[in-house]
């Protein structure tokens, strides 16, 4: 008559029914009140009445009619029965749950207006790891579903073993659960949870995947090659897992084509490039880690590179070896061989190297340079030239007796003239100018004259002026 919500009234009278022990009555009193959800993939456990149904009939225990020949049971009897009978499951195996009639309801509530996750988070409760996996798979719920009903409860409890055994049992080549496993990887890569991911890539067979959690392993956190070198471990793994999936790629190329479609894939060519940079990266932290630990390391201004970052951190990794020797040629071949396997330009490793050396006030470690890079077979003619010009660039302070060496260290008179103009030793310039061929003597005094006038170098110009 007052045109209230009759809802409230229907579960009240239903829920008197369920503690009154009428199940029959109140699944037909609920079934006014209660109502399935839209979205049964919805990431909740449906609403607060199918909620409180549940959980009433989980902390419940079904009443005992008691016969006259149950009178002399015994107490002991008597709890036993009970605790049967009851959803208290930590004392039921599996079989005796599924028979259990209160069990059933639950189900009957669940499956009529529960949604897929309040089901899952029911069986999970209860140790039905099993039927939580199946409803998952039957309903194809989402990835969602299976990472907050199952995986989670999974890890946190300690039963991350478990939940992979029954998914190898459902499915061994675990195909059908590529979609949710690759989730539970992006899941647990968010979170920072490397340790679980990666015991989840071996599960999975994903060694590719699995090598780039070691590299991870390998290079987070150092902060020298001290301890890179205390993390050798996790390089020997990586290779490992490169090695294996280089086996598997080659034994299903023989046979029909394998249906890897949730690991990750790649190129033989590729694997065995990254097997090289592996090994690479070993030689480079032993030489580092030895250099650190005799105190030969400088501390340079770069923060700590590895070959497995861009090519930008590669060029650092070659600085750095070549710079942290006990001398120049020491680490010289280690950083040849980085900047040709990655096809890195060398120049600019080399001037790099030149300029760090220049602060240091190194300057003849600048000449050994010079003959490494000359003696390595593969410098341009001008490459020892360019180095220097690209430190003379930067710095005008080097001094005098340092510089001539220098500079008389180049191949070219062009690039000498060049860089006596640049250090403004104008006198020099003038003196390997006059001995070029006539035409371009002449082109070249004349700049060293229009230099020396608006430096106020009355000496050089009058010179000049005279050869002119």
């Amino acid at each position: 008559k007052s045109g209230l919500d009759p809802g409230g009234a229907w579960h009240a009278w239903g829920m008197a029914c369920l503690k009154a022990g009428n199940l029959t009555s109140a699944r037909e009193k609920f079934n006014r009140c209660l109502k399935p959800p839209m979205d049964l993939n919805q990431l909740n456990h449906g609403s607060r009445l199918v909620q409180d149904v549940i959980q009433y009939l989980e902390s419940t225990v079904k009443p005992v009619l008691i016969t006259d020949d149950d009178y002399f049971a015994t107490l002991r009897e008597l709890e036993a029965t009970l605790r049967t009978r009851s959803l208290s499951l930590e004392m039921m195996c599996e079989g005796k749950i599924q028979h259990n009639s209160y069990y059933q309801e639950c189900l009957f509530y669940l499956h009529s207006y529960g949604t897929n996750l309040a089901i899952i988070s029911f069986y999970m409760r209860h140790d039905c790891m099993r039927e939580a996996l199946l409803h998952l798979l039957n309903k194809e719920s989402p990835s969602e579903v299976f990472i907050e009903g199952i995986f989670i409860p999974s890890y946190e409890s300690g039963k991350l073993h478990m939940l992979e055994n029954l998914l190898e049992t459902i499915d061994p080549g675990l195909e059908s659960w590529g979609v949710y496993l690759i989730a539970a990887c992006k899941y647990l890569q968010r979170k920072n949870y490397y340790h679980i991911l990666y015991e989840l890539q071996q599960f999975m067979k994903d060694h590719v995947r699995a090598a780039m959690t070691c590299i991870r392993f390998f290079t987070h956190g150092a902060k020298s090659y001290t301890e890179l070198g205390g993390k050798q471990a996790w390089l020997l793994k990586i290779k490992d897992h490169l090695k294996v999936y280089l086996q598997e790629v080659s034994r299903s190329s023989g046979r029909k084509k394998m249906a890897f479609t949730f690991r990750k894939k790649m190129s033989a060519t590729d694997v065995s490039r990254h097997i090289n940079t592996v090994d690479l990266q070993m030689e480079v932290t032993k030489f580092l880690h030895q250099c650190e630990s005799s105190g030969a390391s400088q501390r340079t201004d770069f923060s700590l590179p590895t070959l497995f970052g861009n090519n930008n951190m590669k060029m650092d990794v070659a600085c750095k070896v070549i710079l942290e020797g006990k001398n120049i040629e020491e680490g010289f071949g280690i950083a040849f061989r980085v900047l040709q396997d990655f096809q890195l330009d060398a120049t600019e490793v080399y001037s790099k190297v030149a300029k760090q050396l220049v602060k240091q006030q190194k300057y003849s470690e600048i000449q050994q340079l010079l003959k490494c890079v000359n003696e390595s077979g593969v410098a341009a003619k001008n490459d020892g030239d360019n180095i220097i010009l690209n430190c003379l660039n930067e710095f005008k302070n080097i001094p005098a007796e340092d510089l001539d060496n220098l500079i008389q260290d180049m191949d070219s008179d062009e690039n000498k003239i060049q860089a006596y103009m640049m250090c403004n030793k104008l006198r020099s310039a003038y003196l390997v100018s006059v001995r070029q061929e006539k035409a371009r003597a002449v082109q070249l005094v004349q700049h060293v004259r229009q230099l020396a006038e608006s430096s106020g170098d009355h000496v050089v110009t009058a010179i000049c002026a005279q050869w002119l």
